[in-house]
């Protein structure tokens, strides 16, 4: 009787173990039966750069910082040296909520075309105010209009960043047509150029970052999202400048 047991309970192992291996392909990475074949199969990360010019202005990119640290969005701030003073604050909160800061000359004016003494003058004047609240770093630039010749630019010793979607917010100055325009036009990897001295682009900001982050996209800065993409190379060659599509 017991060596009858032993012989069944023998066949039932074999069986079980046979139909095991047909279940699983013989392979320990096949997905188990009935488990949807997504269980394995990760989405593609969307990372995006917001980007603001213009700043520092106290109400406005007041009410920006709050709406970003509420949502736990990190962006990019290009300041202009002139709006500094006074708002030396706003730049020590951009930089505990963990924003990058670049520099946007000090007076806002063309580089392109400029002698070589103002243009170094611009940059140096914003990156000491820089230096002096938030310590030695590398600030980028983004030239003014976006307009800079291959002489500027030797002169230049940071990258510099441009954008790749700009929906021109400054101009129309229309929250809806600005979040529009973004959420139709966006892609991964994305740099959005907005301006953070209107209020129309600041509540756009807010409504195009809860819109794009229900559609899975993950806002980083600049320089992340070119740590993300593999390099470190000078932004300009890897985003377009809107400006030189016109």
């Amino acid at each position: 009787m017991a060596k009858e047991f032993s012989r069944a309970a023998l066949c039932l192992a074999v069986i079980l173990a046979l139909l095991a291996i047909a279940l699983t392909d013989g392979t320990e990475s096949a997905v188990p039966v009935g488990a949807p074949a997504a269980v394995h199969a990760e989405e593609e990360e969307k990372y995006i750069a917001l980007t603001f010019d213009d700043g520092p202005r106290a109400d406005t990119t007041s009410a920006l910082l709050e709406g970003l640290d509420q949502r736990g969005i990190k962006a990019t701030f290009f300041l202009i040296g002139r709006q500094i003073e006074g708002n030396e604050w706003l730049v020590r909160w951009m930089a505990e909520s963990g924003h990058q800061i670049g520099n946007h000359t000090f007076n806002h004016i063309e580089l392109q075309g400029n002698d070589p003494d103002t243009i170094i003058q611009e940059i140096n004047k914003t990156e000491v105010l820089l230096t002096d609240i938030l310590g030695e770093g590398e600030y980028w630039l983004r030239p003014p209009y976006g307009t800079i010749s291959a002489r500027e630019k030797a002169l230049v010793q940071t990258p510099m960043v441009y954008w790749s979607v700009d929906p021109e917010d400054w101009k129309i100055l229309d929250t809806a047509k600005v979040v529009e325009h973004v959420c139709s036009h966006v892609q991964n990897g994305d740099i959005i150029l907005l301006h953070d001295f209107y209020p129309t682009s600041v509540e756009a900001a807010l409504q195009i970052a809860d819109r794009l982050t229900a559609e899975g996209y993950t806002f980083v800065t600049v320089q992340e999202l070119l740590q993300l993409n593999g390099t470190k190379a000078e932004a300009g060659k890897l985003y377009r400048n809107a400006w030189e599509e016109r």
